[in-house]
């Protein structure tokens, strides 16, 4: 079928490039050796601290964000070392679990309901009883895209310190950087992973590690093998505003856009943007009859949200038919998820425009898919995201 008007892309990324970021990014490639390039590499390497909310090194690579996941592995820790990994989804076994097996430390994965995120109880409980210390680290994935779910990240940290136990905190922020927010100095977190193609408004191919001293002290004894993703030899380089090996030049100047567009809406404004348009979708969706994946309202994830299907019902065809029909991609589900979601992506560049016309396409979809419902969504989330008294205000009318 031949669609006219633009493609609406709803998954929870790779997110919509703004046109500033792409305008940005179609600059001529300019030498990575030169004066020019370094300045632009110093300058983000100071910009990107505030989005991590740290003020400590952030380093970059050309990568996806499972190879900032692996970099944060073999920097820290060494062979057959016992790592902790907690259950929230498809995320923490694709790009933990499976990883962290795959490169010889020995993983205990922590079996949790994909409805939660990680259980700070559950935190306490198992490094308490680790009285001779042998977890090194505990990987938490902040909010796994999967499913819609935010673990309470500050929290598990006080479990840690509760229990007064020396293992490395490991967050994966893929999905959540730039959108939620995430402190990595307050929460002592030792290192957070994240990357370029959602909340930093990118395309996909750059990879960040943000780490604590801790963390570099805990390099300087890691024994798993690291060449490409070797801490030192980046740190060193980026000194003097250069990489080890050729970086993604171009992408540099999106990004360098993509910060001073989230810095000049403020980053507590981007939060809350967020966070009313996540309600405005949980507003339509309970409009709806439907049900969201998430089952604890402190966990509900403000960078989308997945929705559970009708018994007897595909996800997978709805989101054929709204593509087909609508021409807008939905998130399919992963893992013991797939075919029983859909997911919807309100991350990155985006309007309240934008997601009135995603769940519009949404209700239109539902309807010709022939999936049980009740009308009325796209309005539950309108009124949300207009209340009656700014209604009043607009018009000049008393309230």
């Amino acid at each position: 079928m031949v669609h006219s008007g633009r493609h609406f892309l709803q998954i929870p990324g790779p997110t919509n490039v703004p046109d500033r970021v792409l305008r940005a990014m179609s600059r001529p490639v300019v030498d990575h050796r030169s004066p020019e390039f370094a300045k632009l590499a110093l300058e983000l390497l100071d910009r990107l601290r505030p989005i991590f909310q740290t003020s400590g090194p952030v380093i970059m690579y050309p990568s996806s964000g499972t190879g900032g996941c692996e970099a944060a592995l073999v920097n820290t820790l060494s062979p057959g070392d016992k790592v902790l990994v907690f259950e929230t989804g498809w995320f923490s076994h694709i790009a933990w679990r499976r990883v962290a097996e795959k490169i010889g430390l020995d993983v205990e994965y922590v079996p949790g309901g994909w409805r939660h995120g990680v259980s700070p109880e559950q935190v306490e409980a198992r490094l308490t009883g680790d009285r001779q210390h042998t977890v090194k680290a505990v990987i938490a994935v902040h909010n796994e895209t999967s499913t819609g779910v935010t673990s309470r990240i500050g929290e598990v940290r006080r479990a840690m310190n509760r229990a007064g136990h020396p293992a490395l905190l490991i967050v994966d922020t893929i999905s959540s950087l730039g959108s939620i927010d995430y402190r990595h100095d307050e929460w002592e977190v030792d290192v957070t992973v994240a990357c370029s193609q959602k909340g930093l408004m990118l395309p996909p191919g750059l990879g960040f590690n943000a780490v604590s001293e801790k963390a570099l002290r805990a390099g300087k004894t890691a024994r798993l093998p690291r060449s490409y993703w070797d801490w030192d030899d980046m740190l060193k380089s980026n000194q003097a505003g250069f990489f080890p090996y050729t970086p993604a030049t171009n992408l540099l100047y999106g990004l360098r856009e993509a910060i001073q567009m989230l810095q000049e809406e403020g980053l507590s404004n981007v939060f809350h943007r967020h966070l009313r348009h996540a309600a405005a979708t949980r507003a339509a969706v309970q409009a709806w009859g439907l049900e969201v994946v998430c089952r604890e309202p402190l966990e509900h994830s403000s960078s989308l949200t997945a929705v559970m299907m009708p018994e007897g019902h595909d996800a997978d065809r709805l989101r054929d038919v709204i593509l087909a029909r609508l021409d807008m991609s939905l998130g399919t589900g992963l893992g013991k998820l797939a075919g029983k979601v859909f997911r919807i992506g309100h991350l990155g560049a985006f309007n309240d425009l934008m997601l009135a016309g995603a769940l519009s396409g949404v209700e239109m979809g539902l309807r010709l898919a022939g999936v049980p419902h009740r009308s009325g969504g796209l309005m539950a989330a309108l009124d949300h995201l207009a209340p009656a008294h700014q209604h009043a205000e607009g018009a000049g009318l008393p309230t």
